[in-house]
């Protein structure tokens, strides 16, 4: 069963070892790509979400299982309840378990209605993996009281195929929610993107949430063996491309990531550590064997045939019968590094299904109305924060990197750390280098990758469609702060370029 956080995920931040346990039990579980098991630390995190605390919410056959997990023990004493700690220690609980669960089951399906989430079926359960089954009570069906003797994968099968059998149905006349949409919420609600640095403020918080248009496309890869995923830069495709790796690793899957600019591996890695997912650059694949899932990331850099024959040889079942996902940029990014064969990718295309991203989730409003505004390019929906406004400096000669490195300075010297500054240079193809105030790079080696701070120094050499996508690469690499340094001439040229488009248009 697919778990919401992936399981390595919730050891990690539950403290309940009963929890773990049943996660552990759940991920074993074999019901098809349609059952999910969502644990609710996500929604927890939702300050206005504080009232539905059920430990997981599983989807199971079309049925939402609202699980309440006790460890230990429990005993009811003269109609109170209370919890048993390992001590033997009683601690009075302000509700019976299957109320909690109750409660929290109607907590998540006012959530759901507010969002415009039709009629659904759901059951609440109690889990005590530690004990045996209280008696009988009329508070509720013996099915739904899970204990000691239902702790084994099979035994939980056929426990929650039981729950469901008596399902309530849908009242007379009640639109009922389809499942797929059901099941897209459901993700839309537990998911967070992976934050590696904690303390990035509300700005950066914002970003890494797991959009609704990222939720619907993961439901989408749990479900289908091969996909496209297109999005413009920033919104959020190598977060998904993350969460889906780590999905189907989690389902047992042999599982590959790729890429063909090498600078990608230090995204990849802080987010797959100790994970069963290989990362490899797409030019080290010769010799490698095969894998059950292949997911790639710029997959516009390599859209030839050559590529995908390499692709083909590293996919249990070949790319026409395997599973494999790839994300892409065509519009904006197919210049800067790598081919983009129109023949070939329309080849692929006919082999998969296609999903959009369309919610820029890391520019602010500011750097996604002055790339759709002097660029015309597609980079999603306008941000998802304010943030500030882009920053422009002209000179009176030509740009060149020192300029940029001053700019840095000055926000180092407001409290910015280094290591969050790019100066962006659209004219070279050089690997990073790192000074005093900020990392210097170009943007082949930028692209995929993204910094709170950016500031692009100057003009590509020209503006053709090489040049404007290593512009555009540049200055949508930022989340926080954009500054672009120009000087006299290359204000007038992007000038110049702006009324052209606008007159082609």
């Amino acid at each position: 069963m697919i778990l919401v956080p992936s399981l390595a995920d919730i050891e990690k931040s539950s403290r309940s070892e009963a929890e773990r346990r049943v996660a552990r039990l759940l991920q074993g579980v074999d019901a098809g790509p349609d059952a999910v098991a969502f644990y609710s630390v996500g929604l927890r995190s939702h300050a206005y979400k504080q009232q539905a605390e059920a430990d997981f919410v599983i989807l199971w056959r079309g049925t939402v299982v609202i699980v309440e997990v006790k460890g230990g023990g429990v005993r009811r004493h003269d109609g109170t309840w209370y919890s048993v700690d390992r001590r033997g220690d009683w601690h009075k609980l302000a509700t019976s378990p299957m109320e909690q669960a109750r409660s929290a089951a109607y907590a998540l399906r006012d959530i759901l209605k507010e969002q415009g989430v039709e009629w659904y079926g759901h059951e609440a359960v109690v889990v005590t993996p530690d004990i045996d089954a209280p008696p009988s009570s009329v508070d509720w069906k013996p099915t739904h009281w899970l204990a000691r003797a239902e702790m084994t994968a099979a035994a939980l099968t056929f426990a929650l195929d039981a729950v469901v059998a008596g399902a309530r149905q849908a009242p007379m006349g009640q639109k009922v929610a389809r499942m797929d949409e059901l099941r897209a919420q459901l993700f839309g609600e537990f998911t967070r993107m992976p934050v590696i640095d904690a303390q990035r403020g509300a700005v950066i918080e914002e970003q890494n949430r797991a959009t609704a248009g990222q939720a619907r496309v993961l439901a989408a890869l749990a479900r289908n063996k091969r996909v496209l995923v297109y999005g413009g830069a920033g919104t959020g495709k190598s977060l998904v491309l993350v969460e889906a790796a780590k999905q189907e690793a989690e389902q047992g899957s042999s599982v590959l990531v790729t890429f063909r600019s090498p600078a990608l591996a230090q995204y990849f890695a802080p987010h797959l550590i100790d994970r069963a997912v290989d990362v490899i650059p797409f030019g080290d694949l010769d010799g490698i064997g095969r894998y059950d899932v292949v997911l790639v990331d710029e997959a516009q850099d390599m859209m030839t045939a050559d590529a995908m024959d390499r692709l083909d040889a590293v996919i249990a079942g070949g790319r026409a019968s395997g599973r494999w996902r790839m994300f892409l940029d065509p519009n904006n990014q197919a210049h800067v590094d790598g081919v983009y064969d129109d023949e070939v990718a329309d080849l692929i295309t006919d082999e998969a299904i296609t999903v959009d991203l369309s919610l820029n989730v890391r520019n602010t409003r500011a750097i996604v109305h002055v790339v759709q505004e002097y660029l015309g390019a597609d980079v999603g929906d306008p941000g998802v924060v304010h943030g500030e406004r882009v920053q422009w400096h002209v000179t009176m000669d030509s740009v060149s990197v020192t300029d940029g490195l001053k700019v840095a300075a000055e926000l180092v010297a407001d409290g910015v750390r280094c290591t969050d500054i790019w100066v962006i240079d659209p004219r070279s193809v050089e690997a990073p280098t790192t000074f005093s105030s900020a990392v210097v790079t170009s943007p082949r080696f930028a692209k995929g990758l993204e910094a709170e701070h950016v500031i692009v120094c100057g003009l590509p050499e020209a503006l053709d469609a090489a040049g404007t996508a290593a512009f555009y690469v540049a200055v949508t690499r930022a989340r926080v702060s954009l500054h672009v340094v120009l000087s006299k001439n290359d204000k007038r040229e992007l000038q110049q370029f702006v009324r052209q488009r606008m007159t082609n248009k």
